[in-house]
């Protein structure tokens, strides 16, 4: 699929433009694997890069003005690069524009040019597919016009493409992933350093399988600000007796519980889900060290459950997949992924029972709701890379 891809964009470049790109860039989506709601307390996630992923070629021109194709939307636009400070809503050409936008900002001037992305990455199916273009766009731009940073700092700029250019409020995990991402390997990231720590084997012959409820999440009108509200209560009233506490990512089970009375009842519950959710990160790193996938999928598990008990972030619908996923031969764990309310899920299959899983558990789930989960086999890959052509 990915050279298959890489040809295709070549060929369709140059059958627009009259000639092959000078460079072309490729960056993955991102699956959440665990760690659910820990990033905002400064905890511990682990994420993959997933083999669906967008390319970006592109080649400089004279002037100021960029012409930009979409061959999956078999659309495309053309701007000024003197006329960047008024992103049009709703305008995917806003996560290209933007990254224009913060090279500026950093001293860092980008030239004219014919540019054109295909994707693999799904839409709305919780694998972040606009950072997965802000990434190759800031990659295909580094390449293109010799802007050499370090690659913290390339996630930086995606992350002030969605904050302050297209209005989304989201963090680092997105662009981490994307750009640090390993095949076969997942990503440890750590939130209070905002680092990636380290990467993670995971063992061969296993994939994720990705289901989607179709319930649309929005996280802002949903209950997402009361928990985060929650989180700092709880945070705060430990703290008063362990001064050490700056956030839950401090607190460890047994303290959470030597504070129970002095708090909340459901600011304890939501502070008992990040506060396991830590705690069941580093467990699956150790599980993963030693090759104990039975071990990493029963935490997967553990993630779901306690979605739903503590911190009710699941979903009738998130549930009866998870539930479906302990019935069906072949798979060892599944949890919703990403803030929940709706969205996805992810399973973690026996590779070559993965299509047969998929398959099954579409079935499974059109009888329960009515609803095709649309299931995407999605093996990890690697992170984001250039070329000059």
């Amino acid at each position: 699929m990915t050279q298959d891809l890489r040809a295709t964009i070549v060929a369709k470049f140059a059958a627009e433009r009259g000639s092959a790109p000078k460079v072309l860039a490729r960056a993955p989506g991102r699956l959440e694997v665990l760690g659910n709601h820990t990033d905002y307390n400064e905890g511990f996630v682990l994420s993959t890069a997933t083999g669906f992923a967008t390319w970006f070629a592109l080649t400089p021109v004279k002037g100021r003005r960029c012409r930009l194709s979409n061959y999956d939307f078999g659309n495309g636009v053309e701007f000024d690069l003197d006329d960047l400070d008024n992103p049009k809503a709703g305008d995917w050409s806003n996560y290209v524009k933007g990254v224009i936008v913060e090279l500026r900002k950093r001293g860092h001037e980008v030239g004219a040019f014919d540019g054109a992305i295909m994707s693999t990455v799904p839409l709305s199916a919780g694998m972040s597919s606009s950072a997965a273009l802000e990434i190759s766009t800031c990659y295909a731009l580094s390449k293109a016009f010799g802007i050499e940073l370090p690659r913290e700092d390339w996630a930086r700029i995606g992350q002030r493409v969605e904050n302050a250019y297209v209005g989304v409020n989201s963090g680092l995990l997105d662009q981490f992933s994307s750009i640090f991402g390993e095949h076969d390997r997942l990503i440890l990231c750590d939130f209070r350093s905002v680092k990636v720590l380290k990467t993670v084997p995971l063992p061969e012959g296993y994939v994720f399988v990705v289901a989607n409820t179709m319930v649309k999440h929005n996280l802002v009108d949903s209950a997402y600000n009361a928990r985060r509200v929650s989180c700092e209560a709880a945070a705060a009233a430990i703290a008063k007796r362990h001064v050490e506490v700056k956030a839950l990512r401090d607190v460890s089970m047994p303290m959470l519980e030597e504070c129970a009375a002095a708090l909340d009842f459901t600011d304890y519950r939501r502070a008992k889900h990040v506060v396991g959710e830590d705690e069941r990160v580093m467990a699956a790193v150790d599980a993963l060290g030693r090759g104990d996938v039975a071990a990493f999928g029963a935490l997967l598990f553990e993630s779901h459950q306690s979605s739903g008990d503590n911190f009710e972030n699941s979903c009738q619908e998130l549930d009866y997949l998870v539930a479906m996923a302990k019935t069906l031969p072949g798979c060892l764990g599944a949890r919703l992924s990403g803030g929940g309310f709706g969205g996805i899920s992810i399973h973690l299959v026996e590779a070559d029972k993965a299509e047969a899983y998929a398959e099954r558990l579409r079935a499974a789930f059109k009888v329960q709701t009515g609803i095709d989960c649309n299931p995407l086999v999605c093996p990890s890959g690697d992170g984001a890379a250039a070329e000059l052509l």
